[in-house]
């Protein structure tokens, strides 16, 4: 199994900015994955965030953040980041990293099927 651990999370005000950082505990190499971000807010489905497709690093984003929102790889020290601006309080979530290796468009990326392996999340949390 691939260990995946969330860091970066916080309280910060609307219009701020946070980075998110997906690590393998485990040891796996991360570029061999396509890596993907969901959220989940109180009283809401889990949703799409952000994905970065294996082999040709394509990057996804949810229309919601689009825009906003930056998805890279660091190879160098073997993790996927999520770059976060202009906050929104309807960015409150628990955010999951996953990884997988079935996705690589943008229509089998933002399906959680996709992913194999996921982490434990970390909480961002937006106030007004």
């Amino acid at each position: 199994q691939v260990q995946l651990v969330e860091s970066g999370g916080g309280l910060v005000q609307a219009g701020g900015s946070l980075r998110l950082s997906c690590a393998a505990a485990s040891g796996r190499t991360l570029s061999s994955y396509t890596m993907g971000w969901f959220r989940l807010a109180p009283g809401k489905a889990r949703e799409f965030v952000s994905a970065i497709s294996r082999i040709d690093n394509n990057a996804y984003y949810a229309e919601s953040v689009k825009g906003r929102f930056t998805i890279s790889r660091d190879n160098a020290k073997n993790t996927v980041d999520l770059r976060m601006n202009n906050l929104k309080p309807e960015d409150t979530a628990v955010y999951y990293c996953a990884a997988g290796t079935r996705g690589r468009s943008y229509y089998s990326a933002r399906v959680r099927d996709a992913y194999d392996y996921w982490g434990q999340g970390t909480q961002v949390t937006v106030s007004s």
